[in-house]
């Protein structure tokens, strides 16, 4: 099944005929990639500002840690988190998208400007659905055994392709059912969520079996511990790596990556698009 050629995020319509980089706002004490780096709203905003001047398509804005071992956030702290940061970006010409599972986030975030719900649990909680349905926004529904606190304590699978696929294939059916059109929908594997690190290569190995389903595929490897299993370097030392498994992903179909170095990023795609013939950025490069 072909994908929709267009991403429709509220009142932003993304062309996918180029791979698009999704740069990560974190607005978390605990995050595993940058350790409150960017907490506070004066930081996030700032740095949502240099994501975008780097290129970022789309930026994702999280108020609640997912990383191996977390604990929930109260809805009321995770929106005061979230919500002026949202207020202080929507601006910048870019869908901004907010990272959660709480209905009440998901509304609150798109009336504040929101193009997009980017969703650990694929709108299972109960109202998210009908959250997004009631919206125009975009929605990113991801796969993930288990849960945080515990996903990564022994996770298992018989063929995690096939499993994976399956769920995100009745996720997708789910939102169609509910009234959000496929043109509206992302699916992410999960990499790193109750996934161990031969769970992951052979996810990143499939991404054309997904691609298969008709939408778009995200794939969020930035940073990831499997990429330091592989290199033996420390979470801030894995550009290079981040950089090649995006790529990798990209070639086997993937039409989202979200990242964490939005500029090095952007210079390996620019490089890919190239020698695929995609213009860049407007530049027809067999004029130039």
């Amino acid at each position: 099944m072909t994908a929709p050629a267009t991403l429709r995020l509220g009142r932003f319509a993304l062309p996918l005929d180029r791979p698009l980089i999704m740069g990560v706002v974190n607005v978390t004490p605990d995050s595993f990639s940058d350790g409150g780096q960017f907490f506070g709203a004066e930081a996030a905003i700032a740095h949502a500002q240099a994501l975008v001047r780097e290129g970022a398509d789309l930026l994702d804005v999280g108020g609640e840690s997912t990383r191996p071992g977390s604990l929930p956030v109260a809805a009321a702290e995770e929106l005061r988190r979230v919500i002026p940061v949202i207020e202080g970006i929507v601006g910048l010409g870019v869908p901004v998208s907010v990272d959660t599972t709480k209905p009440s986030v998901m509304r609150a975030a798109v009336a504040s400007g929101a193009a997009m719900v980017n969703d650990i649990l694929a709108l299972r909680t109960p109202g998210a659905i009908e959250a997004v349905a009631a919206s125009g926004a975009g929605v990113c529904l991801m796969h993930m055994q288990g849960e945080p606190r515990t996903m990564q304590a022994n996770p298992s699978y018989d063929d995690v392709v096939s499993e994976v696929r399956a769920f995100l294939a009745a996720q997708v059916a789910a939102c169609e059912a509910a009234g959000i059109a496929r043109d509206r929908v992302v699916v992410d594997p999960g990499f790193g969520f109750g996934k161990t690190a031969e769970h992951n290569l052979a996810l990143l190995r499939g991404l054309p079996a997904l691609a298969s389903l008709g939408v778009p595929v995200l794939a969020g490897l930035s940073r990831k511990s499997t990429l330091g299993q592989i290199t033996g370097r420390a979470i801030d030392e894995r550009l290079a790596a981040s950089v090649a498994a995006g790529l990798l992903a990209v070639e086997r179909g993937a039409r989202i990556l979200r990242v964490h170095d939005v500029a090095a990023t952007r210079d390996a795609l620019a490089v890919l698009n190239a020698v695929q013939g995609i213009p860049l950025r407007g530049i027809d490069l067999a004029r130039s």
